[in-house]
C-alpha cells in the first residue's frame, strides 16, 4: 500500500549523474551562463577563421529601428555565438523567429512605439555560415527550420565544459 510504496522509495539510493569530483564531465550551454558562452564561443569562431564576415558587416544596421550600425568591431561573431546558442536551446528555428528574437521598440515620433522585427539578412547568412562549418543543419519538421547537429552540439558542449573548468579553478 501507500505507506510500503513511501518505505521502498526512501531505502532507494540517490542516483548519481555520472560525473565526476571536477563536475567538468557532462556540461552542456545550459549549465554556463549566457554571457559567458557567447563571449567564449564568438572567440573560437573568430579564432578558427571559419566563419566569413560580409563584406556589408560594417555598413549594415542590424533592424529597422537601429539609428547606427554596432559599435564592436566583432560583432558579428557574437551574434553567430549567440544565434548557435540559441538554436542549440530551442530547436526548429529559422530566419523569422530570430528576426523576432533580435527584433525590438521602434520609436515612431510622436505617436506610440510598436514591435517591429530585426533585419533578416544577418541570421540568414549566419545560418548558411554555420550550416557550411556543419554547427547547423536543416529541420525535417513540419515548419522547416534549422537545429543543432551533433557535431555542432559536441563543439558547444566542449566549450561549455572549458567555460565551467575556468570557472571551477
Amino acid at each position: 500500500t501507500r505507506s510500503s510504496r513511501v518505505v521502498a522509495m526512501a531505502a532507494t539510493p540517490k542516483v548519481s549523474n555520472n560525473t565526476p569530483d571536477d563536475g567538468v564531465c557532462g556540461v552542456t550551454v545550459k549549465d554556463v551562463p549566457a554571457n559567458d558562452f557567447i563571449v567564449a564561443y564568438a572567440a573560437h569562431l573568430k579564432r578558427t577563421g571559419k566563419i566569413e564576415v560580409p563584406k556589408w558587416a560594417d555598413l549594415v544596421k542590424t533592424a529597422k529601428f537601429k539609428e547606427l550600425a554596432p559599435y564592436d568591431p566583432d560583432w558579428y561573431y557574437i551574434r553567430a555565438a549567440a544565434i548557435a546558442r540559441r538554436v542549440y536551446l530551442r530547436g526548429n528555428v529559422g530566419v523569422g523567429a530570430m528576426r523576432k528574437i533580435y527584433g525590438g521598440r521602434q520609436s515612431r515620433g510622436t505617436v506610440k512605439e510598436k514591435f517591429a522585427t530585426s533585419g533578416g539578412s544577418i541570421p540568414r547568412h549566419i545560418f548558411g555560415q554555420l550550416e557550411a562549418m556543419k554547427i547547423l543543419e536543416k529541420s525535417d519538421g513540419p515548419k522547416g527550420g534549422r537545429r543543432i547537429s551533433e557535431t555542432g552540439q559536441r563543439d558547444l558542449d566542449s566549450i561549455a565544459g572549458q567555460i565551467k573548468a575556468a570557472q571551477q579553478e
